[in-house]
């Protein structure tokens, strides 16, 4: 046998004549003379199990698979398996090579999220590994992909703990560069409920609008997890008669009648205001509330 010749098989897609392909690249470190190659594709068909997509034979360093939407769909893994041997000795072969992985379709950046009810914006950066393709001339090069949010801690009814910068987001053509061949970000914050429901689970959903390139029609991208630490909120009261407790424990009392200001943030557009009527004290004066006003 041929020793073991570093073919280092690497996929990369590219766009042949306005289709998706897959480019499988391989050489020996060394020029070698006479030698031929022996290319495998498969894919991922179920954990640990392959399943074989089209061989050939050739004696460039390369070879080409077509992203058909048929025997090659977006949401596949691919490889690509490499042997070498020479033309005037077939037998002698060198070892297979195997490619790593090939994810092909849209990947999502981190592809799970821990955020906490704080306010704060995560950015979520949305990529597709394989190139935009151009239907027709008088077509702009992009994939509109729809976004959702969905909850999945079915303890706790009511909406999702996540919100979103966008429900759309476009993917461009552009050059692919690393593992990227267009990208879109979008901002995701956990929504401040002021209720303690425990940490919570919910996830974002993708899928296509309308694509007209057969190859993302039937394509469904994976979900990302957002887990949702719960924070506990302040609170503030004014009850009876009416005593109040300030959010940070301060106590007090208020008999007078009239509307006044209960509380009102320092760093956002929101107050509450309170209205207090005279409610039949015979001893001493009391006021009871009567309205409240929240901007």
């Amino acid at each position: 046998k041929l020793s073991s010749l570093a073919l280092q098989p690497v996929i990369t897609p590219e766009l042949v004549q306005g289709r998706v392909h897959l480019k499988c690249s391989y050489s020996p470190p060394s020029p070698e003379p006479l030698l031929q190659y022996r290319v495998l594709w498969s894919r991922l068909s179920s954990p640990g199990k392959r399943e074989q997509l089209h061989h050939e034979t050739t004696l460039r360093s390369f070879s080409h698979v077509e992203m058909d939407g048929a025997n090659l769909r977006l949401g596949d893994t691919v490889f690509c398996t490499v042997t070498a041997f020479r033309r005037d000795t077939p037998e002698q072969q060198s070892l297979p090579e195997d490619s790593k992985g090939f994810y092909a379709g849209i990947k999502f950046l981190p592809e799970s999220l821990e955020i906490a009810e704080d306010g704060k914006e995560h950015v979520l950066t949305v990529l597709s590994t394989v190139p935009i393709a151009c239907p027709g001339q008088d077509d702009s090069c992009k994939i509109t992909l729809q976004l959702s949010t969905e909850d999945l801690d079915r303890r706790v009814p009511g909406p999702p703990d996540i919100a979103l910068s966008a429900c759309q987001v476009d993917l461009l053509q552009e050059p692919c560069s690393g593992s990227s061949c267009a990208a879109a970000t979008v901002t995701v914050t956990a929504v401040t409920d002021f209720t303690q429901d425990g940490n919570r689970v919910s996830r974002i959903s993708v899928e296509p609008v309308a694509p007209r390139d057969v190859l993302w029609r039937a394509y469904t991208p994976r979900d990302v997890k957002v887990t949702v630490q719960d924070l506990p909120t302040g609170n503030c009261y004014s009850f009876t008669d009416p005593h109040i407790i300030t959010f940070d424990g301060w106590r007090y009392d208020n008999y007078k009648i009239g509307t006044f200001l209960l509380c009102r943030s320092v760093s956002r557009a929101f107050e509450v205001h309170v209205r207090q009527w005279d409610c039949g004290g015979h001893r001493s004066a009391t006021a009871c509330n009567c309205g409240i006003a929240a901007q």
